[in-house]
């Protein structure tokens, strides 16, 4: 770059967006990356405070920010997500379709910390819906050195930094456990909550099943909804240490692989996952505080269990860092800490 003062600017090609802000009205370029400076143009420039300017030289040794902005998207950039127009040198990722986004923090870490370039993303393993933004980057000065993006793409290897997993498991079965229920003594208020957690996700509800605290009616119910064809199965109430608790008990004989009894996140630490051996559809055993408390630890598995993922007991052991819901007054999930978990 050469910078000029702007009298003389008169014919040569402007090497970045000039940006004019008027606060309330508006932030845009009102210049481009690439404009030919016209006479007329000057008292525009003069008049945003624009007395200098960069004009473009070629160096073969160099990128335009524009360039390098691709060469992040390009590190980024994975199936289902698509870039917004190049703006002020900074590119943005957008999501192409529901799913969960899923982040490599490492690589995120190994390539901020190159310095003079950034890339900023929204926490990962949490859903995201068509058109939400994913991601942002750019690099910091105006040009870069090539050899410093090359060590961006030697940081971030063969695969792409993010993901975005589509939703895939749409059918699901519940067993509610309980004598009360299934006596007639109470009415079933568990399962509303979790018919309506599912549909926020379009997961139809294929089979539903209720059995007493006798663990081997439970497992067969659970049985009986994986022949029906349900992709996971969800199963309420009897998941504490109390001895007329049994669900865990159920899950175990029927399911047989377990990955965990207890998570460090509250409400929910008495959340059970495990996997039946054949079909490998996920079981999940859910705590009381589900049908009560607005968000839980089933909000932060429900999304990776539709997207595919098969979690397991380091998965839960991370949950610890923001796994503490402080019940706000005014539920602002999932735009807050809750299930915000750091990479260990």
């Amino acid at each position: 770059m050469k910078l000029i003062k702007t009298e003389d600017a008169v014919g040569h090609v402007l090497c970045h967006d000039i940006t004019q802000i008027i606060r309330g009205v508006t932030k845009d370029a009102v210049f481009r990356k690439g404009h030919i400076v016209r006479e007329e143009d000057i008292p525009v420039l003069l008049r945003i405070g624009k007395e200098h300017l960069y004009i473009w030289e070629n160096d073969e040794r160099m990128l335009h920010e524009n360039e390098a902005a691709k060469v992040l998207y390009d590190i980024c950039k994975n199936k289902h997500m698509r870039p917004s127009e190049i703006k002020e040198g900074k590119i943005e990722l957008i999501a192409e379709c529901d799913g969960l986004f899923v982040v490599d923090p490492k690589k995120l870490y190994q390539i901020n910390a190159l310095g003079e370039m950034m890339i900023a993303c929204r926490h990962g393993n949490f859903p995201v819906r068509a058109g939400d933004k994913l991601a942002g980057m750019r690099v910091i000065p105006l040009v870069i050195e090539k050899e410093k993006m090359q060590r961006a793409r030697q940081a971030a290897g063969q695969s792409p930094i993010f993901a975005l997993k589509p939703f895939l498991k749409k059918t699901a079965g519940i067993v509610t456990t309980g004598s009360e229920v299934f006596n007639g003594r109470i009415e079933d208020t568990f399962t509303p909550v979790i018919q309506e957690k599912l549909t926020e996700y379009n997961v139809s509800v294929i089979g539903h099943e209720i059995s007493d605290d006798d663990p081997k009616r439970t497992a067969d119910a659970i049985l009986k909804l994986a022949d029906q064809g349900a992709e996971m199965i969800i199963c309420t109430g009897g998941m504490s240490v109390d001895p007329d608790d049994q669900t865990p008990a159920a899950i175990r004989s029927a399911a047989g692989s377990v990955v965990t009894y207890g998570a460090p996140v509250l409400p929910g630490a008495m959340f059970l996952l495990a996997y039946m051996e054949k079909a490998k559809i996920p079981v999940l055993g859910l705590p009381g505080c589900v049908m009560y408390a607005k968000r839980t630890i089933f909000d932060l598995v429900l999304p990776r269990i539709l997207a595919g993922e098969t979690l397991t007991a380091d998965d839960f052991a991370r949950m610890g860092e923001g796994g503490l819901c402080l019940s706000c007054p005014v539920c602002t999930f999932p735009s807050c800490g809750f299930g915000k978990c750091g990479s260990v």
